[in-house]
């Protein structure tokens, strides 16, 4: 059994669009996944700019891999090191913790998970100057 971050079953971050390292729609990870992808988020405009912009074009198609690229709103498994990444951007995009995968507290400090949760009346994005 995969746990979330609070040590309880891993519940589907997405499965339209598919996602996850292993497609099933779940953020699961093990040594395989070298990039460790965990953390499950809903992403926006100004992450998918980011990424993109730092060389992960997440919002283009893909037909090949059959990935037919981000839209903001979608959920997506997400590499800790790049949420993290996009933290210190100031464009981190909010986490379903119940989906994201217990394995992205190695990274990420549960106390900026929390503050990033997702919650249905929040803003686009949340960024954060916290240290940690």
């Amino acid at each position: 059994m995969h746990t979330n971050i609070y040590g309880e079953e891993l519940i589907p971050c997405s499965t339209n669009p598919m996602t996850g390292f292993y497609r099933n729609g779940c953020c699961q990870t093990d040594e395989d996944d070298f990039d460790v992808h965990s953390v499950c988020v809903i992403v926006t405009d100004a992450f998918l700019t980011f990424s993109k912009s730092v060389g992960n074009d997440l919002s283009t198609p893909k037909p090949q891999w059959s990935f037919p690229g981000l839209v903001p709103g979608d959920r997506w498994c997400l590499c800790a090191d790049r949420w993290l990444e996009a933290f210190y951007a100031g464009v981190a995009p909010y986490v379903v913790l119940e989906a994201t995968h217990e394995k992205t507290l190695d990274y990420i400090p549960i106390k900026l998970l929390i503050e990033h949760a997702y919650m249905s009346n929040a803003p686009e994005i949340h960024s954060s100057s916290s240290e940690f």
